[in-house]
């Protein structure tokens, strides 16, 4: 609906009215998962048993909290390795790639261009599985000409860090690249004619106006590897991510102690969305 267009009135409650339920629809179901969390009952359903904080801090069975499951204390602390290596990662090559695809013009670029973006339409699963095959290959051929055993071309925490990078990149390119567009490239000549070098401009001018797209692509980048499952599945190993962590609890039947995991998850990605607006914000 466009404001400036007259719109009968019935149109106007229409449009509001789908708005409402849009944003019921995406909301209910988290509200539904996040409420369970508290439910004082050994399943994440109705009937309400009452209210209660022992999927969060409980210590016996079947009780146990989110804060003293092992497992799942564990995998939090694999994802957040993993997040952090694929979130410098993205945002080092996104960088790189901005600079190239928006400041450079060369033959052939239109076509890297598209490579660059196929992760962004291959299913999950099938990236996954051709990386497997890929370097399980490469180690298999390495492994008859050397005799060594090489772990990281094998199913592990190299892998998932690999194939996640694979596709998050591009995000943090396309954020990083919108923004380098908006820069005035005089503002880096009035450098250079000051005495800055070419690396010196970069990094004293243009790298500041980027920092907001930095942040946060690198924002986007540790959300999307915490909650990428297709992917990592064909790739994990005998570390699993918190994703690949709940889904196997989740085969043995669903408690609310993964209520309590999701709604810590949403409150932490919550807040670091908060915070990358803010930042960008003060930035402007």
């Amino acid at each position: 609906m466009i404001p400036t267009v007259p719109q009968p009135a019935f149109a106007k409650w229409c449009y509001r009215a789908y708005v409402l339920v849009f944003f019921v629809y995406l909301a209910l179901p988290l509200t539904v998962v996040c409420v369970f969390a508290f439910n004082d009952s050994v399943f994440p359903s109705l009937p309400w048993e009452g209210f209660t904080w022992a999927w969060f801090f409980g210590t016996e069975d079947p009780f146990v909290g989110v804060f003293h499951e092992r497992a799942i204390l564990r995998s939090i602390g694999t994802s957040a390795f993993i997040a952090a290596w694929v979130a410098g990662l993205a945002v080092f090559t996104g960088t790189c790639n901005a600079f190239l695809f928006v400041r450079h013009s060369f033959r052939g670029k239109a076509l890297l261009y598209i490579l660059m973006l196929l992760p962004l339409i291959i299913p999950g699963v099938i990236l996954g599985i051709s990386i497997l095959v890929f370097s399980s290959s490469i180690a298999n051929t390495l492994e008859d000409a050397t005799g060594l055993w090489f772990d990281g071309l094998r199913p592990g925490l190299i892998l998932v860090i690999l194939g996640q990078y694979s596709f998050i990149t591009t995000f943090a390119t396309l954020v990083i690249a919108a923004r380098l567009q908006k820069f005035d490239p005089s503002l880096e000549e009035a450098a250079l004619n000051l005495g800055a070098t070419r690396l010196g401009a970069v990094r004293q001018i243009t790298l500041p106006f980027l920092m907001p797209a930095i942040v946060a692509s690198a924002v986007v980048a540790v959300l999307m590897s915490f909650e990428n499952f297709n992917t990592t599945l064909m790739l994990v190993g005998s570390d699993s991510p918190l994703t690949i962590t709940m889904f196997d609890k989740l085969k043995q039947g669903s408690t609310p102690v993964l209520n309590a995991v999701s709604l810590l998850l949403i409150v932490a990605s919550a807040v670091l969305g908060l915070l990358s607006l803010m930042f960008q914000k003060r930035k402007d």
